[in-house]
């Protein structure tokens, strides 16, 4: 299996072999239970399917409840399909642990989240504008204005996509190249350098 699907815990530091102290994110890194195995055959293309987090079954559509039941197991909150390690064959029901998946020598790793919803931004903190003018000589209240438009001649419109303010964070985001400074077996624990997208308790899909 090329990943799993986790939850982020939050960031602490540890020290490295040098005393150097690195500062990593801390993530729940499964168990996750294969609910469903895709193939060429069936299915047109080959991937297996993950499952994460128990859910309540009052909380759970029927549909649902019977896709789990399939796999023998209980209703999950997470489910993310990856593609298939063909050196390994998953079977549905099995369960995936971080120490299956990654292990000290891995190195690096890529993680996606849903990043810090921000609400509605102005074009300073949404897109880094240095301001409008100085504080002094008759500044009055355009400090933090996002400026000119563009020209006043032609075309007499902004053009779309212009870089002002607007909805900001909640967005897919990818951080590849994180380097696993540990990996915790016994608690399912995976410890990257440095921080990943999305707030404390939100989760994570990590692939190799």
């Amino acid at each position: 299996m090329p990943g799993l699907i986790g939850k982020k815990i939050g960031m602490t530091s540890v020290f490295d072999e040098d005393g150097k102290n690195i500062p990593c994110t801390v993530i729940e890194a499964g168990p996750c239970v294969v609910t469903q195995v895709c193939t060429v055959e069936r299915d047109g293309y080959a991937a297996v399917q993950l499952a994460y987090d128990e859910k309540k079954e009052k909380h759970t559509s029927a549909g649902l409840l019977g896709h789990f039941k399939k796999a023998d197991t209980t209703p999950k909150r997470k489910l993310v399909e990856f593609h298939p390690d063909f050196s390994k064959e998953l079977q549905l029901g099995d369960k995936v642990t971080v120490s299956e998946v990654f292990t000290d020598d891995v190195g690096w790793v890529d993680i996606t989240g849903i990043s810090k919803g921000k609400g509605f931004q102005g074009p300073i903190k949404r897109h880094g504008f240095s301001g409008v003018g100085g504080q002094t000589h008759g500044q009055h209240n355009r400090l933090r204005a996002p400026g000119s438009m563009g020209a006043s001649s032609w075309p007499s419109r902004v053009f779309k996509g212009k870089k002002l303010a607007g909805r900001m964070g909640g967005d897919k985001v990818k951080i590849l190249n994180l380097k696993v400074i540990k990996v915790l077996p016994d608690n399912n624990l995976l410890l990257v350098k440095g921080s990943i997208p999305g707030a404390n308790g939100s989760y994570v899909i990590i692939e190799e």
